[in-house]
């Protein structure tokens, strides 16, 4: 079994560049040959990743949270998978190139550093914290697909202002549809985000993480919730769009980010496990 994993974990990296490259290929020649193909390599590439992960939690007797490369693999998947569910629902195509390539960047260097781990600390073979961490993974992916489509969005905004009409005024969805992208990646995001939050808030106080509630990452994350929250609730009753929209998405994000490295690399924190 470790040999098939080290094999997958070699694999992935190619599988997600190739899916890359179909979807790449397709923005920019719009074949229609592909249109069904491409999604259907983005399905099997997942359906390998998840292979992955599964054989890598049976061998090791854990899920693969308890260092920062175990994650990029989740991260990774994550990412993908949000989109390929987004995809399936709105049946918008022509955007998997700008979310896939995030894929890329996080299973290659967690197939390069990732390490066979026999001996971890107990706690971290719960299931309840596997759902915990996957739920935050899958938020985060949410949050950071919903700050892609607002990049696309203003890109898209200043091309237009400036009377430009290039590739991607031809290939990419028009500002409502990419505002709605952006808003639909941020509900589902704030959604799991919540899920994560209120399993923590239940079970790790009674772990042994030295659980505490001025945890650096806790309160970012509890940050991160409540301008995804205000955005929404804004949003929904009409005081948000636009623009505006996208830009609140595009500084959560980033909020997002600062958080993760400050509280992973910077800052003491029990959620550090490595």
């Amino acid at each position: 079994m470790i040999s098939t994993i080290h094999l997958l974990n070699v694999l992935l990296p190619i599988f997600y560049f190739i899916t890359f490259l179909i979807y790449l290929y397709d923005f920019q020649k719009e074949d229609k040959t592909l249109s069904n193909s491409k999604r259907l390599f983005l399905f099997i590439t997942l359906c390998v990743h998840l292979l992955y992960i599964i054989l890598r939690t049976i061998a090791f007797d854990h899920m693969p949270i308890t260092n920062v490369f175990e994650i990029f693999t989740l991260l990774a998947f994550s990412i993908s998978f949000s989109y390929f569910i987004l995809e399936l629902v709105t049946d918008i195509r022509g955007t998997g190139m700008f979310i896939i390539i995030l894929s890329i960047a996080f299973q290659t260097v967690s197939s390069f550093f990732i390490k066979d781990l026999f001996f971890v600390r107990e706690e971290l073979r719960s299931n309840l914290l596997g759902t915990h961490v996957f739920s935050a993974l899958l938020g985060y992916a949410g949050i950071t697909i919903s700050a892609v489509y607002g990049f696309l969005f203003l890109m898209l905004y200043n091309q237009l202002k400036q009377n430009k009409f290039g590739i991607l005024f031809d290939r990419l969805p028009n500002l409502e549809i990419l505002e709605k992208l952006c808003f639909y990646s941020a509900v589902i995001g704030f959604i799991l985000l919540t899920i994560a939050i209120v399993i923590g808030v239940i079970w790790l106080p009674q772990s042994n993480l030295n659980f505490s509630y001025t945890d650096p990452k806790l309160l970012g994350t509890l940050a991160i919730w409540i301008i995804y929250g205000i955005g929404i609730f804004r949003k929904i009753y009409g005081k948000l769009r636009g623009r505006k929209l996208v830009i609140v998405s595009i500084i959560g994000f980033i909020l997002a980010i600062g958080s993760t490295i400050i509280s992973n690399f910077l800052a003491k924190s029990f959620h550090s496990f490595y």
